[in-house]
């Protein structure tokens, strides 16, 4: 049932269709009434901030943390933010603010630029941010479709609390598949999760000491990952797992989770999903099919800019108002509920 376990890093190994995961965790500081840190930089390596000093980063930004203007191709990104907010502008005009349980599915397709920043609002008190940022392939077919962005707000996206014979809890929640009829909003149109055929689940689980829950079979051949990223140790299968674990799995199969009594709440993320089992050439921000491919995006990029960018920063932010909405290109707004 358990066909490897290896440890956590920083970015977290995955496999067809995913290309990698993210567990980004920054305990930010008050703000500066600017969304920035109120805290000093220095010593940081500006612009390239990643060693979590304090423990927190600056990412690639210089004033507010985060990931400004960059392009993407031939992918999708999941972002899903469990503490804290991002800010989203893109050089299709659109513009996002999310967090707090909410998606975020953006499907770059044959180009996109945007930026992912993250506001620190309150200057009375900390500013947590805790988001998965998942690197999702397309099929050769999909690779060059228009780029869309589809919200998954957290009032829709269902969780399930779970109790065992023991009346023990596990929470789960269903961020892509669907679990005993749960089934959150779709993915966009052009998504390898769009397509029944790709089994793909996306689902969070939150178990309590001596919580047990059984993860059901599903078809042969999925690639199947369990992340065991906050509590520890547990049960999989049977066998003892260590706190900050990558699990791979049989997906044939159901198997047995149980959490240990010793090392309080045990949180996990799962991804699973059938492989596209297409060559993938990435470089960067771009994932294609072959290094041909490859050179045509960064020589498409260099020509085009995907658009533009619209924008007067390459950092953008959305005011002080901790409101959550979605602005479409077409100047449509889309708010929670």
């Amino acid at each position: 049932m358990i066909l490897s376990v290896r440890p956590l890093g920083f970015v977290w190994e995955t496999a067809d269709p995913f290309l990698f995961c993210v567990h980004h965790d920054d305990a930010y500081p008050a703000g500066n009434g600017k969304m920035g840190p109120a805290a000093s930089l220095s010593g940081r390596d500006m612009g390239q901030d990643f060693e979590g000093k304090d423990g927190w980063r600056m990412y690639h930004g210089r004033e507010v943390p985060g990931f400004p203007a960059h392009p993407h191709r031939g992918f999708e990104t999941v972002t899903l933010v469990r503490k804290g907010l991002i800010d989203h502008s893109d050089s299709l005009g659109a513009a996002a603010r999310f967090g707090g349980g909410d998606v975020q599915w953006l499907t770059a397709g044959e180009g996109i630029v945007h930026s992912e920043m993250f506001p620190l609002l309150r200057q009375d008190d900390k500013n947590p941010l805790e988001l998965f940022q998942i690197w999702l392939n397309l099929p050769a077919a999909d690779k060059m479709v228009p780029p869309h962005f589809s919200m998954l707000w957290a009032e829709k996206i269902p969780r399930r609390v779970l109790t065992d014979a023991n009346g023990k809890e596990t929470l789960l929640t269903i961020v892509a598949g669907a679990f005993e009829g749960a089934t959150p909003p779709p993915p966009p149109p052009h998504s390898w999760a769009s397509k029944a055929k790709s089994e793909l689940l996306i689902w969070t689980l939150k178990m309590q000491p001596g919580a047990t829950f059984r993860l059901p079979a599903a078809s042969k051949g999925l690639n199947r990952r369990l992340y065991l990223f906050r509590g520890g140790p547990m049960t999989i299968a049977g066998k003892p797992i260590g706190p900050r674990s990558g699990v791979a799995l049989s997906s044939e199969v159901a198997i047995e989770l149980e959490n240990g009594t010793g090392g309080g709440e045990a949180e996990l993320l799962l991804l699973q999903g059938r492989p596209i089992a297409e060559p993938v050439a990435q470089q960067g921000p771009f994932v294609m099919n072959s290094p041909a491919e490859i050179q045509k995006a960064f020589a498409d990029y260099q020509r085009t800019r995907f658009g533009g960018w619209p924008w007067p920063k390459n950092d953008p932010v959305h005011g002080a108002d901790p409101g959550r909405f979605a602005r479409r290109p077409d100047g449509g707004v889309e708010r929670p509920g």
